[in-house]
């Protein structure tokens, strides 16, 4: 992690472009966690140029932080740049079959303009509450279908060296809730070739997936699925089987309404949620051998089974 001379030089260098000690708690989906040493909102080209010259030249340890819909932060924090796009990557651009989404754009709103536009292939993401960004980092899916069934291809910056060019998907490693995108990475915009669809249908498919989350998934303070499926298994029916609904440690505690979400109380701790994962994690790995591996991403936490991908927010 960065050193406090390497964050006073960040800082220096970023001017009024950076804050300091800005909590994360509050852009995840978790509502709890500890502070950034230093914060960038990125609004334009010419500031995300500003930052990747910065962290090129001082090499200030980066978090991109997208929706925050994957992202846990120890109450400790994180001691070097955070950063989050702003509206300025938010663009979505329809052209033919071709939707090109911004890397800050939600997946709920990608999904439902490319309905609206007649298309049809990308209904899946409008129950995940993440970026497109994000999405792409971890090839986020959902009702039988993902990121790399659709996805052309990307713009990266890398921040450590400011290279800045068009990837193809191929090229990306996409896999189960995984690609070659690294952590000092930022995906600036993604291309998704889709199908012709009918809007209407189109609309009613959304209707349906929103209906099933509600009915399927809690609501409230939590980042959707903690753990990947195992091959031929799920997370959820593997802690189920092990006891694990209800499982609680302090102000985090297992979903009943399903087993691989974890809720985090109001004015939580980050840590228990952390307590709570390696607590399951134990508790499957005792009853079916199973080693649950988290999907995730926990930043500032030590000696902790986490994702190798962990500074990589969804």
């Amino acid at each position: 992690m960065s050193a406090p001379s390497v964050i006073e030089a960040a800082a220096v260098a970023l001017g009024p472009r950076a804050r300091r000690a800005v909590p994360l708690g509050p852009r995840t989906t978790y509502r709890v966690g500890g502070p950034a040493a230093l914060f960038v909102a990125v609004e334009d080209e010419p500031a995300l140029a500003a930052v990747a010259a910065v962290v090129g030249t001082t090499g200030v340890d980066v978090l991109v932080v997208g929706k925050g819909s994957n992202l846990l932060v120890a109450d400790a924090g994180f001691p070097g740049l955070a950063l989050a796009l702003g509206d300025a990557f938010a663009s979505i651009e329809v052209d033919g079959t071709t939707v090109r989404s911004g890397g800050s754009a939600p997946l709920p709103v990608v999904a439902r303009r490319s309905v609206a536009a007649g298309l049809t292939g990308f209904e899946w993401a409008v129950g995940v509450p993440g970026s497109i960004g994000g999405a792409v980092r971890m090839n986020a899916g959902g009702h039988g279908s993902d990121m790399a069934a659709s996805l052309v291809g990307v713009r990266v910056v890398d921040l450590r060296t400011g290279e800045d060019g068009e990837v193809p998907a191929a090229s990306l490693q996409l896999g189960y809730r995984a690609s070659s995108i690294a952590p000092h990475q930022i995906v600036v915009w993604a291309d998704l070739a889709l199908a012709p669809g009918d809007a209407v249908r189109g609309t009613a498919e959304l209707a349906e997936i929103v209906a099933w989350r509600r009915a399927h998934q809690p609501g409230g303070p939590n980042a959707g699925s903690v753990f990947t499926n195992p091959p031929g298994d799920s997370a959820g029916r593997l802690i189920d089987a092990a006891g694990g609904k209800g499982l609680r440690v302090g102000s985090a505690s297992v979903s009943v309404k399903h087993a691989n979400f974890i809720q985090a109380d109001a004015g939580g701790r980050a840590d228990d949620v952390r307590a709570v994962m390696m607590a399951v994690q134990a508790l499957v790995r005792g009853h079916s051998g199973v080693e649950l591996v988290p999907e995730t991403r926990c930043i500032g936490f030590d000696a902790f089974r986490a994702n190798p991908r962990s500074e990589i927010e969804g």
